[in-house]
C-alpha cells in the first residue's frame, strides 16, 4: 500500500503541497486530477523521492517507496529516453535494474497491445513520434512488472481510438497482475473511467476526495461540482455516468 500522511511541500517560496493525505491499495488506481499548478506533478516528484517533503511522511508498506521500485510514465515522453540510444535499449533497463529478465511472450504481447514494432523500437527517440514515444514509455513502465507505476498524463499524446486501446491494455494487465496505479490526469471523465478513487487538487490542497460514482453524482464542494459539470459539458464524462 502507498501511504501519503499529512505531507507538504515547497517550490523554492512556494508552498506546492498543503497536507496532502491519501491512500492507495495494491492492484487499485487513484486519479489524481485538477487544474494546472494544483499540485499533481509535485505530487508525483515527492513519490519519487525528487523532491523532499518539508512536512509528513510517503511510504509503501511501511518502507521507502525507493524498495519497490515504482515505475514512472512521463507527461513529456521523449524525455524518459537517452538519445543516442535505441528505443528498445531504454525500454529493457528496467530489467537490468533489478537482475530481472523479460518473458519472450510477455514483450511480443505488451509489443502488440501498443502497436509497437520492433522495426519502431529499434529507432532513436528523435526519429519516432511524440505518440509512439509516449506508448514506449508505458511499454517501459510495464516490461519490468513493478508493484507501483505512476502515470503523468499517460494518454495525452494519443489519438481518442489508442487512447482506448492503451487504457485497455493497462486495465488488463493491472487486473492479471495485481500492480497499484497512481494516476495524474487533467482528463476528468478518464480519471473517472480509470480508477477505484478519485482526489481533486486545488492550489496544493486535497479538495475533495472520494469514488469517482461519488464524485459524478455529488461532488462535495462547489470547486467539484463546476469541474464535474465543466466535464459534462465537453461530453468527457459520459463513459463514466
Amino acid at each position: 500500500m502507498l501511504t501519503i500522511d499529512a505531507v507538504s511541500a515547497h517550490r523554492g517560496k512556494l508552498m506546492a503541497l498543503s497536507d496532502i493525505s491519501l491512500t492507495l491499495d495494491r492492484g487499485k488506481t487513484l486519479a489524481v486530477t485538477g487544474e494546472s499548478g494544483a499540485g499533481k506533478s509535485t505530487l508525483i516528484a515527492c513519490i519519487l523521492g525528487l523532491l523532499k517533503p518539508s512536512g509528513g511522511t510517503i511510504t509503501w508498506s511501511g518502507a521507502p517507496v525507493r524498495t519497490c521500485r515504482p515505475a514512472l510514465v512521463m507527461q513529456e515522453p521523449r524525455m524518459a529516453f537517452n538519445p543516442a540510444l535505441p528505443l528498445l535499449q531504454s525500454v529493457l533497463e528496467p530489467l537490468k535494474a533489478r537482475r530481472a529478465m523479460v518473458l519472450p511472450d510477455r514483450l511480443t504481447r505488451l509489443c502488440k497491445g501498443l502497436e509497437l514494432s520492433p522495426e519502431l523500437l529499434d529507432r532513436k527517440p528523435a526519429e519516432v513520434s511524440i505518440g509512439q514515444a509516449q506508448r514506449a514509455g508505458i511499454l517501459r513502465a510495464l516490461v519490468a512488472a513493478p508493484p507501483l507505476i505512476l502515470f503523468d498524463e499517460p494518454l495525452s499524446a494519443l489519438d481518442s481510438v489508442t487512447q482506448k486501446h492503451t487504457a485497455r491494455l493497462i486495465a488488463e494487465l493491472q487486473a492479471e497482475e495485481g500492480f497499484s496505479s497512481l494516476i495524474v490526469t487533467h482528463d476528468l471523465g478518464y480519471a473517472c473511467a480509470c480508477s477505484d478513487r478519485i482526489a481533486v487538487l486545488r492550489s496544493g490542497r486535497i479538495e475533495e476526495a472520494g469514488t469517482p460514482g461519488s464524485f459524478v453524482a455529488a461532488p462535495q464542494t462547489e470547486y467539484g461540482k463546476k469541474l464535474r459539470d465543466a466535464a459534462f459539458a465537453l461530453g468527457a464524462l459520459e463513459a463514466a455516468e
